[in-house]
C-alpha cells in the first residue's frame, strides 16, 4: 500500500497543529481564565478578614466573624466544635462576584503537624476541606490547589445582594465536629488572578493531537504496518521509554515514602495491606505461614469464618484480626498468588537486608507499577503481532488506536491508579498472560522447503513452531498459577493456536515415524516441561499450606461472609451478567460528572458499585460477537479468536459465581474479548473509511469515561482520598467556567 505525498497534504498536518496551537491558547486565556476577566474590578476589601490575626490581636474584627460551631485551635487551625454551626462571616462591599477562601501556609502547616497526636493527623486533620456559601452548592478547597480556593457566588439572590453593595457572606464549613482545617478567613471580594496552567494546556494539546494524527485523510491510515521498519520500531520503543520513565519516577516516590500500612484498632478488624512483604519475611524464615499474631480467644473458636462469632470478639476489644488474610489451622496467611513475593518481595528485601539490618519493605504500589509497565508494554505487542497477522494489511493508525483501544477496554487503567495489594495479582497476571500470548502468536515462523509436525508436505513455505516461543510462552502463561489462577486458563487457547501440532500429536500416523514421533515428543515438551517447572512448586506450596495441591485458600478468607460456602445464587447469575456487560452509566450534577452505579440484587451477594459496565465503558468491545461470523474475513485467526471469545465468556461465568460482581474482575476476561473486537474493526477499517470515524470517536468517548473513572467519588482508592489536593486541583479547572 503506498502513498504519493503532493504538498497540499505534506502542509495539512502543520496547519491543523497551528490552529489547534492558537484555539488552545485562546481557551487556555479567556475560557479556563473567565473569572480572571470578570473579577477584574474587585474591590478587596482594607480590613484584614484573617481570622488568624484576628485572634492574635485579640481584637473583634467588625468585617469578620466566627461562627459558635468554630474556635481557633492550639495548633493554628481552625477547630470544628459543633458542626451544625461551623461558619464564618464576612462583610462585603459587592465589587465581585467571587469569594477567596484564606487558607493556612503550607509552612504554618507544616509545624502545626509536629505538634498533633497521630490521631489528630490520622482522622482530625482534613487537608481537603468542604465548604459552602450561603445558598450555593458545596466545593472542595486544598492548600496546595490554589484555584480551589476560588468560589463563585452561585445562588441568584447572592449575586443580585452582591450587585446592590456591602451585604454579609457566610461560608459554611461542611467538616464533622472535631475536625482541623486549614482555614484562616474569607476574602468575600475577591480578584481571581491570571493563571496559565501547563495541565489543561497539555491535556487539550493530547486531545487534539490524536484528532489531528487520526483524522480520517491522516496519513498514518495510508501507511502500512511494517514490524520491520525501523521508524515503526522506533516510534514505538521511544512510547516504551516515556511510559518507563513516568514509571520509575512514581516508584521512586513511592518507595521514598514508604511506611508501614497496618491499622490496629479496638473494636474494628486489623486491616494490614503489606500482605507480599509478610510473605517474603515468612519464606526468609523457612515456612508459609506469616508471621503475625493470632488472637488466643479467635483461635477457639469453632468456626472462625462465621462472621457472627468475629464480630462478638471485636465488640470484646479482641484485636489483630485480620481482614482479608487466609485463617487455616491456627496460622495466618495470604491466599494471594505467591509469585510476585519471590519475584520482587523477596529479593527487595533481601538485598535490602544487606544496607539494612532485616532489610526494606517494597512498597505495593512500586510493584504494581512495575508489573502494569510490563502489563501495558506486552499488551500492545501482543495487539500489534496479532493486527500482523491479520489477512487484511493493517495501517500504522489502526495499530496505534488499537493499542490504546486495548489497554482502555482491559482495564488497565484501573490497576494504574489502584496501586494497592488487590491489584497486584491481577497486574503481575495481565503480565505474564500477554507475554506468554506474544511468544505464542510468534511461535508459527516460515521456513522454505522444510515440513515439521503438523504441516503440509507439498508445502514449499511450510508453517513451522519456534520451540522456544512455544517454551516461554508455556512458562509465562503456567506462572499466572502463582498469581491469579484464573489466567491459568489461558493455556486453553493453546489448542487452537497449535491446532495442527495438537491433532498430529493426537494421529497414529505420528508415532509410527521416527521423525515425525521425534518431532511430536519435541513439541509436547516444549509445552509441557516449562509449565510443570511452575506448577509443581506451586501446588506443593498450597499443599504445604493447606493440605490439598489444588486449594489455594481463597475459601478461609476473613471477609464480608463465610466463604468455605459462599457463591452467588444460581437464580440472580443473569443479573451479574448483564452488570458485568451492560451496568449503564450514572450521571451528577457535579465534578466529575460520573458517579458510581448501584447494583441492587433482592438476595445479598458481593457486589459493589462500579461506573458501568464493559460494552458501556468501551463500546468496541461489542463487535467480539461477531468474530463467529466472520471465518472467512479473518483466516487463519478465525480458530483462536472464536476460543477467545468463548475462554472469555467461561472467565465471566466463573468470576460471576465464585466472586460476585467486582469491578477488577473485568480484568480477568476483557482484555479475551478485546482481541476479538479489534480484529473486527480492523477488518472493517481497512474496508470502509467510514468506520476510522467512527474507531476516533469511541475512543475519545471511551478516554472521556476512563478520566472521569479516576475522579469518581466513592471507588476505592479515590482520588479526592488519596490525593485530594490533586482533586480539588482538577475540579478548580471547571468551577471558574463561564
Amino acid at each position: 500500500m503506498t502513498h504519493v505525498n503532493t504538498p497540499a497534504r505534506r502542509t495539512h498536518p502543520l496547519i491543523a497543529a497551528l490552529v489547534a496551537a492558537l484555539v488552545i491558547v485562546l481557551v487556555e486565556c479567556l475560557v479556563f481564565n473567565f473569572a480572571c476577566l470578570r473579577s477584574h474590578s474587585a474591590r478587596p476589601a482594607n480590613a484584614s478578614q484573617s481570622l488568624i490575626e484576628q485572634g492574635a490581636n485579640g481584637a473583634a474584627n467588625p468585617q469578620v466573624a466566627l461562627g459558635p460551631g468554630l474556635a481557633l485551635h492550639g495548633t493554628g487551625l481552625l477547630w470544628v466544635t459543633d458542626a451544625t454551626k461551623a461558619y464564618v462571616d464576612v462583610s462585603s462591599n459587592g465589587s465581585s462576584p467571587y469569594a477567596q477562601v484564606l487558607m493556612t501556609s503550607p509552612n504554618d502547616i507544616a509545624r502545626a503537624r509536629t505538634t498533633m497526636t497521630q490521631a489528630q493527623r490520622d482522622e482530625l486533620y482534613r487537608e481537603l476541606v468542604h465548604v459552602r456559601l450561603d445558598g450555593g452548592r458545596m466545593q472542595t478547597v486544598a492548600v496546595d490547589a490554589p484555584r480551589s480556593t476560588y468560589l463563585p457566588y452561585q445562588d441568584s439572590e447572592a449575586r443580585h445582594a452582591q450587585s446592590n453593595g456591602d451585604h454579609t457572606v457566610r461560608l459554611w464549613i461542611e467538616e464533622a465536629t472535631d475536625s482541623l482545617i486549614p482555614i484562616v478567613g474569607l476574602d468575600a471580594n475577591a480578584r481571581v488572578p491570571f493563571s496559565w496552567n501547563w495541565a489543561q494546556v497539555l491535556l487539550m494539546a493530547a486531545f487534539a493531537a490524536l484528532l489531528i494524527a487520526f483524522s480520517p485523510r491522516s496519513r498514518l491510515w495510508l501507511m502500512p504496518l511494517d514490524t520491520g521498519s525501523r521508524l515503526q520500531r522506533g516510534a514505538f520503543t521511544i512510547g516504551a521509554l516515556a511510559l518507563a520513565g513516568y514509571t520509575a519516577v512514581q516508584i521512586y516516590w513511592q518507595i521514598a515514602g514508604a511506611a508501614p500500612m497496618a491499622y490496629h484498632t479496638p473494636g474494628r478488624y486489623s486491616y494490614d495491606y503489606d500482605q507480599y512483604d509478610h510473605v517474603a519475611q515468612a519464606l526468609m524464615n523457612g515456612h508459609a505461614w506469616l508471621d503475625l499474631p493470632v488472637p488466643e480467644q479467635f483461635a477457639q473458636l469453632h468456626n472462625p469464618y462465621d462472621t457472627a462469632a468475629r464480630d462478638h470478639l471485636l465488640e470484646q476489644g479482641v484485636t489483630h484480626i485480620y481482614w482479608d488474610y487466609a485463617y487455616h489451622d491456627g496460622h495466618w496467611y495470604s491466599y494471594f498468588g505467591v509469585l510476585p513475593a519471590l519475584l520482587l518481595f523477596l529479593p527487595y528485601r533481601a538485598i535490602t537486608s544487606l544496607f539494612v539490618p532485616g532489610g526494606l519493605m517494597l512498597p505495593n504500589a512500586s510493584a504494581d507499577m512495575l508489573l502494569m509497565l510490563g502489563a501495558a508494554i506486552f499488551g500492545c505487542l501482543l495487539v500489534i503481532r496479532l493486527l500482523k497477522r491479520m489477512p487484511v494489511q493493517v495501517s500504522v493508525a489502526t495499530c496505534a488506536l488499537s493499542c490504546l483501544a486495548f489497554m482502555l477496554g482491559s482495564n488497565l487503567l484501573y490497576f494504574w491508579h489502584r496501586t494497592n495489594f488487590y491489584s497486584i495479582p491481577f497486574a503481575s497476571g495481565l503480565c505474564l498472560t500477554f507475554l506468554g500470548m506474544w511468544l505464542w502468536l510468534g511461535a508459527p515462523v516460515t521456513r522454505k522447503r522444510t515440513c515439521t509436525l503438523g504441516c503440509s508436505d507439498s508445502a514449499d513455505d511450510s508453517p513451522s513452531l519456534s520451540l522456544r516461543h512455544v517454551a516461554f510462552g508455556a512458562l509465562c502463561i503456567a506462572a499466572t498459577v502463582g498469581c491469579r489462577p484464573t489466567f491459568a486458563l489461558t493455556a486453553l487457547l493453546a489448542i487452537a493456536l497449535f491446532f495442527p501440532q495438537v491433532r498430529a500429536v493426537f494421529s497414529a500416523s505420528t508415532w509410527r515415524e521416527r521423525a515425525m514421533r521425534i518431532q511430536a515428543l519435541r513439541f509436547l515438551c516444549a509445552l509441557i516441561i516449562p509449565a510443570m517447572l511452575i506448577v509443581i512448586p506451586v501446588i506443593a506450596y498450597n499443599a504445604m499450606r493447606f493440605g490439598s495441591f489444588t486449594d489455594f485458600g481463597n475459601a478461609y478468607q476473613i471477609t464480608v461472609a463465610n466463604m468455605t460456602d459462599f457463591h452467588t445464587p444460581l437464580s440472580q447469575m443473569p443479573r451479574v451478567l448483564c452488570y458485568y456487560l451492560f451496568l449503564p452509566l450514572t450521571f451528577g450534577n457535579d465534578f466529575p460528572w460520573l458517579e458510581l452505579t448501584a447494583a441492587p440484587t433482592p438476595t445479598w451477594f458481593f457486589t459493589e458499585t462500579t461506573p458501568a459496565g464493559l460494552f458501556v465503558l468501551m463500546p468496541l468491545a461489542l463487535l467480539a460477537f461477531a468474530v463467529p461470523f466472520m471465518r472467512r474475513p479473518l483466516g487463519r485467526l478465525y480458530a483462536t479468536l472464536t476460543s477467545m471469545l468463548a475462554l472469555a465468556m467461561v472467565l465471566l461465568v466463573f468470576d460471576a459465581y465464585v466472586g460476585g460482581f467486582a469491578w477488577r474482575y473485568l480484568a480477568d476476561f476483557s482484555w479475551l474479548v478485546m482481541l476479538c473486537a479489534l480484529a473486527v474493526m480492523a477488518w472493517l477499517v481497512e474496508r470502509r473509511p467510514i468506520w476510522r470515524v467512527v474507531f476516533v470517536i469511541v475512543l475519545v468517548y471511551a478516554i472521556m469515561l476512563a478520566l472521569a473513572s479516576m475522579f469518581v467519588i466513592g471507588r476505592d482508592d479515590a482520588m479526592i482520598n488519596i490525593m485530594p489536593s490533586r482533586f480539588a486541583d482538577v475540579r478548580s479547572w471547571f468551577t471558574l467556567l463561564p
